[in-house]
């Protein structure tokens, strides 16, 4: 089952400002820069600042299956075995975390290890997992 990503308005706003913010830089630089050097720079930071936020909201889900819960969120993803989940609690910890929500669950699991997800039916994603609450 894939759980998508519950998406804070503010959060959005500033992802999508972010991309806004790149994109006018770059375009605001390519108009006015000549220097090759300058124009490859500007494209290649550009780019980061534009696909990284986009790449972030359009990828952020939860997947469980064969046993697993796997975890993506753009370029970085993690493998949580559903046999060492010791715990699921929800929190509104604002720390780094795959989730573009502040509506979370933390997870504890194997030694001592905690991620905190955001999916958009929680209730739904416990049941999914087995663990007994």
């Amino acid at each position: 089952m894939v759980f998508p990503s519950k998406i804070d308005t503010w959060l959005l706003l500033v992802l999508l400002s972010s991309v806004a913010v790149a994109l006018a830089a770059c375009v605001y630089v390519l108009m006015t820069v000549v220097n090759t050097t300058s124009i490859i720079t500007v494209l290649i930071t550009g780019l980061l600042g534009i696909a990284l936020p986009a790449w972030l909201l359009l990828s952020t889900y939860y997947t469980i299956a064969d046993g697993e819960l796997k975890i993506r969120s753009g370029p970085f993803h993690w493998t949580v075995p559903l046999n060492s989940i010791r715990a699921i609690e929800p929190t509104r910890n604002p720390l780094s975390s795959p989730a573009l929500s502040l509506d979370r669950l933390a997870i504890s699991y194997g030694n001592g290890k905690t991620i905190m997800v955001s999916p958009k039916d929680p209730g739904a994603f416990i049941n999914a997992t087995g663990i007994d609450q």
